[in-house]
């Protein structure tokens, strides 16, 4: 049955009425919320916030790094040491290393340019920032729904945002409704915001509708990979953040990583590859796999008899499509009745490798803009004053020094890295000229006859791994009798166009082993799509090269259950 029939049968459903719908309950849609209630609390006024949150609680789906900078922290809340915020580890040092692959350079201090200095920042689990974050949200009045994703857009006759609507649940794989059914619910708001993340569901389908990226660059993504181990002490630095570039990625691709060392024995090791790369044999995951391998990463993993040095052991695992147009590739943010922020729009600041300051600046000035509107007894209208205060802000002129970054990189590595350095090192971001993307990335993929297969190592259980065990310790898990939420618009492009043209993608782009061609009784083959082990990265929705695959909400609290990351 369609939605509409659904509706037809069951509806209608019921409808809850806010003054502000979050969707989203990540830094960016937290902040808003809390803003919102300060706001109120300082004015002696009443304002009903709920934030509907997809995961199974705040911080079950969020992944990052992750480095933080406090400052659009210390700005929403002055006193988050007091308030036990889990900022825990400082940086300690820094290090950039030029990976060859048995070699590595690293970068003298007083070359690194100003974007990679982490003086009075955080190593972080940005999973549990966001459940604090959540927990101060709730202190003020905030009402959050976990396990509650928005799956529809709901509109005024007008054309403007009323609201949302949540999934329905207990629909079976075949679309029909089961003895469990439960019709999704109706929230209606003077104005929803949208925080949903990198490659929002709803957020693409508003940028679409409304024509919000008209005049901007495409937009462009990664995929980053992490993994979080536990370590010997002996290997342990506490506060030293080292990235590296160069291997195992070609000159010609985009792509770096990271270890960060945390408190209490804990590393962090992440892998973002570009989703502009061209080579369809590539693959993220085994990329990451085979980056461990080198000799300055597998130094903190590989245990030493000799020295009395345990091997370390991986305990977590999950992947995310970042944004990384920044500034050139920021839609309008605002159209009637509602917002985007944070990763929803793309305030990334990729040359710091850091969103989550983002993420909350903007929360907080579309709060600021929507407390005003309500105020003064405005709805589902355009909040022009969110995105005309982000023009004034710090936020701005720190992704504006910024805006080249990425775009060097389609010049090669050594040139990116050249002219990133001159920009940022030499001119201090004051930068005379602006370089401009043309195409989205799902475009730069090339067909695989004009390129060369990648031969990567076997997983050896140790340091490198398959997919399979991996989605194992994300704890990732979907209710098993639903439809699946990875869509194909039309069914005969994955064999037809995909694997016939491009050697099929799909089962090397995705992290999670989701997408596995398999032959029929007749040897000829098929998608197979395993839904379940889909950790909700949204790479799918990026870079397939037909745009087929769509990737819409499951069943409300499914997905990843990411603990520590």
């Amino acid at each position: 049955m369609t939605n509409e029939e659904i509706l037809a049968q069951f509806g209608p459903r019921e409808a809850m009425e806010y003054d502000v719908v979050v969707v989203g309950g990540g830094p960016g849609g937290l902040a808003t919320a809390i803003r919102l209630k300060q706001l109120a609390a300082q004015k002696g006024q009443e304002i009903s916030v709920v934030v509907l949150e997809k995961g199974s609680e705040p911080g079950a789906h969020i992944l990052s790094g992750a480095i933080m900078d406090p400052k659009a922290l210390s700005e929403l809340i002055p006193d988050w040491q007091e308030k036990g915020a889990p900022l825990n580890q400082p940086v300690t040092e820094d290090a950039m290393v030029f990976l060859g692959e048995k070699s590595g350079l690293r970068t003298p201090g007083f070359l690194l340019p100003k974007c990679f200095d982490n003086h009075g920042n955080y190593i972080v689990s940005l999973g549990n920032v966001v459940r604090w974050m959540a927990q101060q949200a709730e202190a003020l009045g905030v009402e959050i729904f976990p396990g509650f994703p928005a799956a529809e857009v709901l509109y005024n006759g007008d054309g403007s945002v009323k609201g949302v609507a949540t999934g329905n649940m207990g629909v079976g794989k075949d679309g029909e409704p089961t003895a469990d059914f439960q019709l999704g619910m109706e929230l209606h708001a003077k104005y929803t915001v949208f925080a949903e993340g990198a490659r929002g569901n709803l957020g693409r389908q508003l940028i679409a509708r409304y024509q919000l990226d008209e005049g901007r660059d495409p937009q462009t993504y990664g995929i980053g990979i992490k993994e979080l181990w536990e370590i010997d002490p002996q290997r342990h630095q506490p506060g030293f953040v080292l990235h590296t570039a160069g291997w195992p990625m070609d000159g010609g691709t985009y792509g770096g990583a990271f270890l960060y060392h945390m408190e209490d024995n804990k590393v962090t090791l992440g892998f973002i590859t570009g989703l502009d790369y061209a080579n369809p044999y590539l693959s993220p995951f085994e990329e990451m796999q085979r980056w461990k391998l080198h000799p300055n990463i597998r130094y903190y993993l590989e245990g030493d008899e000799a020295k009395g040095i345990k091997p370390a052991k991986r305990i977590g695992y999950g992947a995310r499509a970042i944004t990384a147009g920044g500034l050139l590739s920021l839609p309008k943010t605002v159209f009637p009745g509602g917002a985007l922020v944070g990763c929803d729009a793309g305030y990334l600041n990729v040359s710091r490798i850091k969103g989550s300051h983002a993420a909350i600046k903007s929360g907080m000035l579309a709060a600021e803009a929507a407390f005003d509107a309500i105020a003064a007894g405005r709805q589902h209208d355009e909040l022009a004053a969110y995105p005309e205060a982000f023009e004034k802000s710090w936020l701005y002129a720190e992704l504006n020094k910024a805006r080249n970054f990425k775009a060097w990189f389609k010049k090669g590595l050594f040139v990116a890295t050249l002219m990133n350095g001159f920009e940022q090192r030499v001119l201090g971001g004051n930068i005379p000229w602006t370089l401009h993307r043309d195409k989205p990335d799902h475009l730069y993929l090339k067909p695989a006859a004009q390129c060369k297969p990648i031969a990567y190592p076997k997983p050896d259980g140790k340091l490198t791994f398959d997919r399979l065990s991996s989605v194992f310790i994300s704890n990732t898990n979907h209710a098993e009798n639903q439809p699946a939420h990875l869509t194909l618009k039309d069914a005969s492009v994955p064999v037809g166009i995909n694997l016939a043209k491009y050697a099929g993608p799909e089962s090397r782009y995705c992290p999670a082993g989701v997408y596995e061609f398999v032959k029929n009784e007749d040897n000829s083959e098929r998608l197979q799509i395993n839904a379940q082990n889909c950790v909700h990265c949204k790479t799918c929705d990026i870079k397939d090269p037909t745009q087929n695959i769509v990737w819409v909400t499951p069943e409300g609290g499914g997905g990843p259950n990411y603990s520590g990351m």
